[in-house]
């Protein structure tokens, strides 16, 4: 997939971002969930979705309660349609009670 396909593919898995790490595109997407435990929670409903599609992201939880998903297709080096379905099926999963609250001014 283009760079300039991938620009028009974003806006519809909102929230994640467009990233070329060494001329590979790859969707990724960071949250801060409540503790250690939720991170993994989230991992394994991320998991569920992820097997059932046979598309596996990289799941990266640093520190305590900072999750991070990065998305790409290895076999081609790059982005697919595919990432992008994964995204938005993980943008569909019930996170809610897993996340931290934002502060509220």
């Amino acid at each position: 997939m283009t760079e300039e396909t991938a620009k028009e593919l974003i806006s519809k898995v909102p929230d994640w971002n467009l990233v070329n790490e060494s001329g590979v595109l790859k969707l990724n997407r960071s949250w801060k969930v409540k503790s250690f435990l939720k991170g993994l929670e989230l991992f394994r409903l991320v998991a569920e979705v992820a097997e059932s599609e046979g598309h596996h992201p990289d799941l990266h939880l640093v520190g305590w309660n900072n999750v991070t998903i990065e998305i790409w297709t290895h076999a081609v080096g790059g982005l697919t349609e595919n990432d992008f379905i994964l995204a938005a099926k993980i943008n569909g999963l019930p996170l809610q009670d897993l996340l931290r609250r934002k502060a509220k001014n």
